[in-house]
């Protein structure tokens, strides 16, 4: 059921995220407008939030009927000053840019009534490398409304100048559209489900690229061992491969990430190339619509690495969970739970680092340590996190 502060929902952006919260604002009862500068984008509109809504029911999540009636009301515009003359709430999902996003919220400052709570749903880049452009006035009602492709889990940040009520009405908008908000203490790349994701697959297409590892066998040792659906070559396909390729492009402050971003470049590359791009396109690391990962032989077959390439991904997660507790992002439970409600897992990291104990892990990570997996940087980090929960 919809809240009484929020009655018109603006997307800006017709790519499959903006289309994908459109619906799902749809169902919930909000009118909804999708804005894109690009005809082209907004042609393709129809089709996208009918393959959503096919998916949405064929997971039995909704009848089919209610998905037909809320995309006939979808309304779409290539004009931003009708998209956001009635808006209550706006949420940008444009591509991965910092200038233009700081460019389209400028416009969006500048357009929308004084009582629009602006949002962004960037996965690169921080809040506060946004907001800084929208007035004084605006700055109490902009924050970071971060959806997860595929999942029922919503991040909610606030930025320097966040009022607390604009927070408490992102929330219980979430909460009527039937997902999982996590509110975050504080602003971090990533979040906290896209970093420890965005290391897992990291780690995955270098263990690829290595040679080390074939994506099936990556994908079949994840999907075992996490006992998932999907493993992390399937969600970069899920995801595109374009996104992913794209996401390398900004710069971050982290050890390693020239090193890293030529290598995944040169996995990425000639996918790119080829135009398989994944799902969207019927062909990425695997064929659609029907992957071998979603055979039901495909985890059936033997693989005496399965247990050595899943350890090199476990600690991936396990480190980069443990980095989001250290600077206070986010609790070890609430971080727990998030990767469980996200990612259906049954365990989340601290569960899983619980289980080992710590002496047995910091003895795996010293391991992958000295095979090159993991840099000194990060592990010193967490082996000190470790060592102190073990006195």
């Amino acid at each position: 059921m919809k809240i009484t502060e929020i009655n018109n929902v603006c997307f800006i952006g017709a790519g499959t995220m903006g289309c994908a919260n459109a619906i799902t604002a749809g169902l919930a009862g909000y009118k909804v407008i999708i804005f894109d500068i690009s005809t082209n984008s907004l042609d393709s509109v129809p089709l996208r939030l009918k393959e959503i809504g096919d998916f949405l029911a064929m997971q039995g999540l909704v009848l089919q009927s209610e998905v037909k009636n809320v995309i006939s009301k979808i309304k779409t515009t290539n004009d931003l000053v009708l998209a956001t003359a009635h808006a209550d709430l706006v949420s940008e999902s444009v591509f991965e840019n910092l200038d233009v996003k700081r460019e389209v919220h400028k416009q969006l400052d500048r357009l929308c009534l004084p009582h629009t709570i602006i949002t962004t749903n960037t996965s690169s880049f921080l809040v506060s490398e946004i907001e800084d452009v929208v007035s004084n006035d605006r700055g109490p009602l902009f924050a970071a409304l971060h959806s997860h492709l595929g999942s029922v889990l919503v991040d909610i940040v606030g930025g320097p100048r966040t009022f607390l009520g604009t927070i408490d009405i992102l929330e219980r908008y979430v909460l009527s559209l039937n997902a999982f908000p996590l509110i975050l203490k504080k602003e971090s790349q990533g979040y906290v489900l896209n970093a420890m994701l965005g290391s897992v697959l990291t780690t995955s297409m270098l263990l690829c690229q290595s040679g080390n590892a074939t994506v099936v066998e990556i994908d079949r040792a994840w999907m075992s061992q996490q006992v998932v659906k999907i493993g992390p070559f399937g969600l970069i396909d899920l995801f595109g491969l374009n996104v992913v390729y794209e996401s390398w492009q900004n710069p971050r402050p982290i050890s390693d990430y020239e090193i890293n971003k030529a290598k995944i470049m040169t996995l990425l590359k000639p996918y790119i190339e080829l135009d398989e791009l994944g799902v969207k396109k019927g062909k990425g690391f695997y064929s659609y619509p029907n992957p071998d990962y979603a055979q039901l032989y495909f985890l059936s077959v033997e693989d005496d690495r399965k247990e050595c390439n899943y350890s090199i991904l476990r600690s991936a997660l396990i480190n980069a969970a443990v980095i989001l507790a250290v600077n206070e992002v986010s609790s070890p439970d609430i971080i727990d739970n998030t990767w469980k409600v996200a990612m259906t897992s049954p365990s989340g990291p601290f569960e899983i680092l619980n289980s080992l104990g710590g002496e047995t892990y910091l003895k795996l990570l010293n391991k992958q340590i000295s095979q090159g997996w993991f840099n000194n940087e990060t592990t010193t980090i967490v082996k000190t996190y470790i060592n102190n929960s073990m006195m």
